[in-house]
């Protein structure tokens, strides 16, 4: 990390959490965050679910909600961008205060309950989306639905003409038994309607589901059973946690998520275990606290084909990024691996 950058994020840390977030788009928005562009090797491209990627490294959704700031970001080393999550309408979400920094554990805890501007002005920010990166949306549903389950569906109908891949997100603890979905039953019907609509797109996006950190064996079972059976075609594991366990600072005890450092371990292991259950038919993308190099390639030999990261930047800067993947880069070779795809899943067993 740079002394300017050190000094940005300092200066940032003295604002209310949720207008430093504001201040950082607005920042990559006016050109003021050097930026490395891409961050590439023979070593580091790989591919996802049939998308081709210059490294593994990805922006999970939240960081930028309304995709405000896409040129820039696709600027800042990451192999793949997600952005949103959207709903069909658009949102103000949940009162403020709903995003707290847990400085001391290298952690946040947010309740933002899915505030966006709704999926008509993303789709027209999406629409001028920069060339040559890769660009997801994170889907979501309205609070005040009556049908949660089309909602999904209708912003993918509404923004699949401009996005590489879609991620279905039933893992969110902010809006109000949203998680229920993640039942078979429900999880079956609330897929198809969305692969159903995907394949009346112009052209054809890969379909992601993003999970909990928080499911038993059972749930997580049967999210492996209805992941192939519906064929998706790779799942992000995790969102994040309602667990509290180890927190030392004062905000541990706010609602909402929780996402950072403490959910690396618990995040990494349910990465495990979905690998085992779905026994590398499925591509995984491994999430939740995320910040070194070793830990992005714990993720990948846990069984992620790639990982994705937010709240580290919140400690580590934007250039994170660019650090994770020149790492990693690093780690490949040392190991004697030759690309990506031949380290994923080679240290499953440690995790289980």
């Amino acid at each position: 990390m740079s002394l300017i950058e050190h000094a940005g994020l300092s200066l940032l840390h003295r604002c209310d959490p949720e207008r430093a977030h504001a201040l950082s788009l607005m920042a990559l928005r006016m050109g003021l965050v050097p930026l490395p562009g891409a961050v590439t090797s023979p070593r580091l491209a790989t591919t996802l679910a049939g998308l081709s990627l210059p490294n593994p490294i990805g922006l999970a959704a939240g960081f930028d909600k309304n995709a405000v700031a896409l040129a820039p970001l696709a600027r800042a080393g990451f192999g793949f961008l997600e952005v949103g999550a959207a709903t069909p309408r658009p949102q103000p979400g949940n009162p403020k205060p709903r995003l707290f920094r847990l400085s001391e554990d290298r952690a946040a805890i947010n309740r933002f309950g899915f505030n966006n501007d709704g999926a008509t002005e993303i789709a027209t920010r999406l629409a001028e989306r920069p060339k040559g990166t890769v660009i997801g949306l994170n889907l979501g549903a309205n609070k005040d639905s009556d049908d949660r389950a089309a909602d999904f569906a209708q912003v993918l109908a509404t923004c699949g003409a401009h996005i590489d891949f879609a991620t279905v997100n039933v893992s969110s603890p902010n809006t109000e038994r949203l998680r229920d979905l993640q039942g078979r039953d429900a999880l079956t019907a609330l897929l198809q309607g969305v692969l159903e609509t995907r394949n009346a797109l112009p052209r054809a996006i890969p379909i992601f589901l993003k999970i909990a950190p928080d499911l038993d064996d059972q749930g997580l079972s049967e999210i492996a059973e209805v992941a192939l059976t519906s064929h998706i075609d790779a799942v992000i594991a995790t969102n994040t946690t309602l667990s509290r366990e180890g927190l030392k600072s004062p905000h541990a005890g706010e609602k909402g998520g929780l996402s950072g450092a403490p959910l690396f371990e618990k995040s990494t292991r349910t990465l495990a275990r979905l690998s085992q259950l779905t026994q590398g038919k499925l591509p995984l993308i491994g999430v939740g606290g995320v910040s070194t190099p070793e830990q992005a390639y714990a993720k990948i030999r846990a069984g992620a084909s790639a990982v994705q990261l937010y709240t580290a930047m919140v400690y580590e800067g934007l250039s994170l990024a660019a650090r994770l993947a020149r790492g990693l880069d690093a780690l490949l070779a040392r190991d004697g691996f030759a690309n990506v795809a031949e380290a994923v899943g080679s240290g499953r067993q440690d995790w289980l």
